[in-house]
C-alpha cells in the first residue's frame, strides 16, 4: 500500500455507463497521470483525506470489492 503524504490523493472512480463505483482508493500525485483522466469511459472523482475516511468508514462493508487495500 502506498504511504500516506502530502501528495496522496484521494479518490473514488465510477464508471461512466453503469454509474457504479469501480474502484476507491488512493496514491500518489505523480502515479494519477497528472489529474488527467486516461480511460473516457471511467470518471474519477477526488476527495480531500477527510471526505474519504468517512466515505470509507461509513459505506466499507459495500465497498469491499473495489476498496484498495
Amino acid at each position: 500500500m502506498t504511504m500516506e503524504n502530502k501528495n496522496t490523493r484521494y479518490f473514488i472512480e465510477i464508471d461512466l455507463d453503469t454509474l457504479e463505483v469501480i474502484r476507491v482508493g488512493y496514491d500518489q500525485k505523480d502515479k494519477l497521470n497528472k489529474g488527467h483522466q486516461t480511460d473516457a469511459g471511467i470518471h474519477r472523482l477526488f476527495l480531500s483525506a477527510g471526505q474519504y475516511r468517512k466515505f470509507v468508514n461509513r459505506c466499507e462493508d459495500d465497498l469491499q470489492s473495489v476498496l484498495d487495500a
